[in-house]
């Protein structure tokens, strides 16, 4: 028996109907299974609370047996780091390991063994309440699964009894329409459309009908005068646009460029109207940069030998499914020669500048010289006012020197292979009497064993002279600042950390922009420190990053390879 068109349909609806029950309910099957193995999840942190406990058992008894409760707490701690599994556990455990070690090297104080015990307790808090969370998670998910798999396939079993009634009707109609649209289009009635909402072939053939109708109409309608009048506005609209201006099609062909832009590429229009990009990248330096260059910054042209600068923005223009852009050069250059003439300007005053106060400085050295004059107590503290004042402005031009050299790009770096442990006594040197002002202590953590680094000591030093100052002005009086360096990845890292309020996670992208200030800080500066530092750091092929939050101080990092690439 040979089945018709219609019952072939029918057959296929029902066996596509049949694999949905099927699927459905092998969906149920399997996500009951992950609500019972879900549970398992307490397993992953269930090790760090036995070592967490071990630890703890150990701390305790270390006066009874000190070197057994040494050796098992050193074991059960090395167990630790290797599994350390959640968000802050691994800091947790890294000041467990160095407050352990005080211990083991002697410093038994009460507040040595407070910290174990604070951080101790902080792993296994971590520990606990992922325990907690991750099991609460899977419970909720597993059930949420099984009652959305439920519902899905109550919809799916109405929905696809529905289809098996409706779809013969569904096929059947369009077929109609289509028959009754070819016999109009037979009688020249070119106006009449096919109306299939349908996105499946039926809807498709309704569309390509309804395109070849309107293809009639519009020949059958138009005139070659019309068209000629029409080709001419558009090319008078597109050459009057001011800005150089190239529309490519969705198949890649070039439609227009105005007179700006065939000026800028060099060529003729008929060397470049309706030809696709990819002949055209081959044959124009230029227009191969301006497909392939997503860049949006701006860049150079050399114009009868003077430089112009551009910047290049496309423009998308959908049409249905089409998708054509033209592509629109800016001339930037007049605001460019501004730019540069206010960063020469701020260069200029910066070291016209310098003299007379170094001048006054020296005059004010001059004064305090009791061979000169004896002065009051009141004048000794008006003239260190003076001196304190003109070394702020001191640090101001030299932060805007220093930011004219980056402006202008002419960053001139000396490198040559120096110790890390160097730098950062170096830089500790120029702020112990600013520490010592809030007795603040500079803890020192820098491993010696540390390879050589290729670098400018005098702007990397800079960069942490920075950041501890940073450090020092926001942090609490009788507080810590801690200087680490390690090497991890071919580079080495430097870290400055603080225990102060901290920054807020929403102006952590915005630090090392210039002239930015976090809001509501009572401490001022230029908002340069940060800026310069960002730029000497990735001018040495470095990066430099910020970690923050609030009520919990503040790290500033950055890395440097160890060799720089040439």
């Amino acid at each position: 028996m040979r089945l018709n068109v219609k019952n072939k349909i029918w057959l296929g609806t029902l066996f596509l109907f049949m694999l949905l029950v099927i699927t459905g309910g092998v969906s149920i099957y399997y996500m009951a299974q992950m609500k019972a193995e879900a549970k398992n999840i307490l397993h992953d942190n269930y090790e760090s609370l036995l070592y967490g406990h071990t630890m703890q058992q150990q701390l305790d008894s270390v006066e009874i047996d000190y070197e057994r409760s040494i050796k098992q707490f050193e074991n059960a701690l090395q167990q630790q780091e290797k599994n350390v599994t959640e968000p802050g556990e691994k800091q947790g455990t890294s000041l467990l390991r160095s407050y352990f070690n005080n211990f083991k090297k002697g410093d038994t104080s009460k507040q040595n063994i407070k910290h174990i015990q604070a951080e101790l307790q902080s792993v296994l808090n971590l520990n606990m309440q992922a325990i907690q969370r991750k099991n609460d998670k899977a419970e909720k998910t597993a059930e949420e699964a099984f009652t959305l798999i439920i519902a899905l396939a109550v919809i799916v079993f109405i929905i696809a009894f529905t289809f098996i009634l409706n779809f013969p009707s569904i096929v059947t109609n369009p077929i109609m329409h289509l028959n009754t649209a070819i016999k109009e289009i037979s009688n020249k009635n070119y106006k009449h459309r096919v109306h299939i909402d349908n996105k499946d072939e039926f809807g498709k053939l309704a569309d390509a009908f309804n395109e070849m109708a309107e293809r009639l109409e519009y020949f059958e309608s138009s005139n070659l005068n019309k068209l000629l009048f029409e080709k001419s506005r558009a090319e008078a609209v597109i050459n009057s646009l001011k800005d150089a201006s190239i529309g490519i099609d969705k198949s890649g062909q070039v439609l227009f460029a105005n007179s700006q832009a065939l000026q800028l590429l060099g060529l003729k229009a008929e060397d470049v109207i309706s030809l696709h990009v990819n002949d055209l990248k081959s044959r124009n330096e230029l227009f191969r940069f301006l497909i392939d260059n997503e860049s949006s910054s701006p860049f150079k042209i050399v114009i009868d030998n003077r430089e112009n600068y551009f910047v290049k923005e496309v423009i998308v223009v959908e049409q249905e499914e089409a998708r054509n852009k033209v592509i629109v050069l800016k001339n930037i250059t007049s605001y460019k020669e501004l730019d540069v003439a206010k960063t020469n300007f701020i260069a200029t005053i910066s070291h016209e500048l310098k003299t007379p106060l170094a001048s006054s400085d020296l005059s004010l050295k001059l004064l305090e010289d009791e061979r000169v004059s004896k002065l009051s107590h009141d004048q000794k503290e008006l003239i260190s006012n003076l001196k304190q004042d003109n070394l702020n402005m001191l640090k101001i031009l030299s932060e805007l020197l220093n930011m004219a050299q980056v402006e202008t790009g002419r960053i001139q770096l000396s490198l040559q292979m120096v110790d890390p442990g160097e730098i950062i006594e170096n830089a500790m040197q120029t702020v112990t009497s600013a520490a010592k002002e809030k007795n603040i202590t500079l803890k020192n953590l820098v491993n010696n064993n540390l390879p050589l680094v290729e670098a400018d000591a005098d702007k990397t030093t800079w960069v942490i002279n920075n950041f501890l100052t940073n450090a020092i002005k926001y942090s609490y009086n009788d507080s810590i600042v801690e200087l680490y360096v390690a090497e991890q990845e071919g580079r080495i890292v430097f870290l400055v950390k603080d225990f102060g309020p901290g920054i807020a996670a929403e102006y952590l992208p915005r630090l090392f922009e210039r002239y930015f200030q976090v809001p509501g800080s009572k401490e001022k500066g230029t908002g340069l420190g940060l800026a310069i530092s960002k730029e000497f750091i990735e001018a040495q092929k470095g990066k430099i990053w910020v970690e923050s939050e609030i009520g919990r101080g503040s790290s500033f990092y950055f890395g440097l390879p160890v060799k720089m690439p040439r």
